[in-house]
């Protein structure tokens, strides 16, 4: 690995508070695996404080935090008892205040996790909806509908959750809830004032308390439409189109809701930011996006498309021009907690008939987990190679950068969980079809040995595997050639090379290179195929695989400068 860098490097278009979030590099952290002070297996809130220093050795510029808040775990953190408070196995908001001062102290921002489709069955409102009659308005808040059948015995419609199984759940009244994931989410209705008014509400707590931004979950998901009569059934519904009309899903009238959200961040200074996860068809990205609404939405097209140079072009190329059509940045992304970990993605065998330009079927490694997972049917070595080259194209794109604890260390997939161990909703509600997504929230390693390889005093709530040792912070922090020290210098340059949104591809005379300038003459190239590439003329400042007498070795990205 190649590092060079002159300090005297300025960006070309150097962020102010208002713009950080364009071209930010954003770590995610999953608080119950980052790091656990207490010793109870859990990770929490003191432990993100207690490694504030690795964070801004990193060099990242913001964090975002999956949900903290007081949770039963029926869906990891995303079933929300209280939006205002913390969960107290993770600590309390004098731990929350410390671990902002602590981040903002080390110059990076924070992000939280929002939850608005849905509460947790415990939140206050659900018990006391569930404790009052039909029509009141205290159910008035969630989506209640009468059953049908004899005395309502029979669901109102057959819907499916997200998660398998049914989408209504009877309450013993002849009266059914409506839950898009599991039965312990129901979903609010947002035509509600109560509601809207309650989340403006979360939206300044955070704020006050020094929040810079938020990550929406599931925000294509907030605005209905169900008619009092019969609904239709299942295989109606998703028939139906997502042209902004669909009874659930991407709902016009959910830009609303964000316009509201937008004149609360705007009371701030700087103004608070937000990003949707909101899985739409690509053209309807933009407004979630847009400057009136939340101002930045995930793209996950390059963490679905194989490493193909073919793809990777025209995925870069679409959302660059989405971003110019709303006016926002895009935001770039290859692992996060719902995902095989893409070093494993990568490591996968080829399946037999895929086209060489098509995104692959098993994109996201279901097939290889419902075999079991076994790291013996990987090429780890080529997966990490792979991962490297992916995520320094990546860091060098116009845009804001996503990355996921552990991804620094080059962290593999754990795919054999034990079933014993397991503990998202999916794999109960599927079995057979689906093991879920404890794979990529095991605990993340920091030293070669102990009970949980230095999680925390004690040990982890998913088990690790042997092999975390030589992955851990400790073995890679002393390795010049390592994953974490390549992530290092990579967040290092890129901050300091930082130019305007745009890039201009570079002829390569190969199909299987792509090679792009950005406007200050920082250019990337990427070999996605075996054979070596001669790199252009430039001073050599990065490079995830050898370069020799001028030639980047295959399967490596490298970064030159005139």
């Amino acid at each position: 690995m190649t590092d060079v860098l002159d300090p005297a490097v300025q960006p070309t278009t150097p962020a102010t508070d208002e713009t950080w979030w364009r071209q930010a590099s954003v770590y995610q952290i999953y608080p119950r695996s980052f790091a656990d002070a207490d010793g109870d297996g859990i990770g929490d809130l003191r432990g993100v404080t207690d490694r504030v220093p690795y964070l801004a050795s990193l060099g990242v510029e913001a964090v975002w935090l999956s949900p903290f808040y007081p949770s039963a775990l029926a869906d990891g953190g995303y079933d929300v008892d209280d939006y205002r408070d913390v969960d107290p196995r993770l600590g309390t908001l004098d731990d929350f205040d410390d671990m902002v001062a602590a981040l903002h102290g080390a110059g990076i921002r924070v992000i939280v996790d929002v939850v608005p489709n849905h509460t947790s069955d415990r939140h206050e409102w659900f018990r006391e909806a569930l404790a009052s009659p039909k029509g009141s308005p205290a159910r008035a808040r969630y989506v209640f509908r009468d059953g049908t059948g004899p005395s309502g015995a029979d669901a109102p419609a057959d819907w499916v959750s997200i998660f398998g199984g049914p989408a209504w759940t009877p309450v013993g009244d002849g009266q059914w809830y409506l839950h898009s994931f599991a039965k312990e989410q129901p979903d609010l209705d947002w035509t509600n004032r109560e509601v809207r008014d309650d989340f403006l509400r979360t939206l300044r707590f955070w704020s006050d308390r020094g929040v810079d931004g938020f990550r929406i979950d599931v925000a294509h998901g907030l605005a209905k439409d169900l008619p009092a009569g019969d609904l239709p059934t299942w295989a109606e519904v998703t028939a139906m189109p997502k042209n902004g009309t669909h009874p659930l899903w991407d709902r016009d009238e959910v830009h609303e809701i964000y316009a509201e959200w937008r004149r609360v961040f705007e009371e701030y200074t700087p103004a608070r930011t937000a990003v949707a996860e909101a899985w739409v068809p690509a053209d309807r990205r933009a407004r979630y996006a847009s400057a009136e609404g939340l101002g930045q939405a995930f793209n996950f097209d390059l963490l679905e498309a194989d490493f193909d140079a073919g793809q990777f072009r025209s995925v870069i190329e679409f959302n660059l021009g989405l971003a110019e059509q709303s006016g926002s940045s895009t935001t770039w992304v290859f692992s996060n907690h719902d995902v095989v970990r893409h070093a494993t993605r990568y490591a996968l065998p080829p399946r037999s008939g895929d086209a060489a330009h098509a995104p692959s079927t098993d994109k996201q490694g279901s097939a290889w987990l419902l075999a079991g997972g076994s790291q013996d049917d990987l090429d780890r070595g080529l997966g990490l190679r792979r991962a490297r080259a992916a995520t320094l194209l990546e860091l060098a794109l116009p845009g804001s950068a996503y990355l996921y604890q552990g991804e620094e260390l080059g962290l593999h997939e754990v795919g054999d969980v034990p079933d014993a161990a397991r503990q998202d909703p999916a794999y109960f509600r599927n079995p057979g079809v689906d093991v879920g997504r404890d794979g990529c929230r095991v605990p993340i390693p920091w030293t070669r040995t102990g009970e949980s390889f230095g999680f925390g005093p004690g040990g982890a709530h998913l088990p690790q595997p042997a092999w975390f040792a030589e992955s851990s912070v400790e073995a890679e922090d002393a390795d010049p050639d390592s994953t974490l020290n390549l992530y290092r210098a990579a967040l290092r340059l890129r901050r300091a090379l930082q130019a305007a949104e745009h890039l201009e591809w570079v002829e390569t005379g190969r199909d299987d290179v792509l090679a792009f300038r950005r406007p200050n003459g920082w250019t990337s190239v990427t070999v996605f195929g075996e054979e070596p590439f001669r790199l252009p003329e430039g001073e050599l400042l990065l490079a995830s695989a050898p370069v020799t007498d001028g030639e980047l070795a295959g399967v490596g990205t490298a970064w030159l400068r005139p």
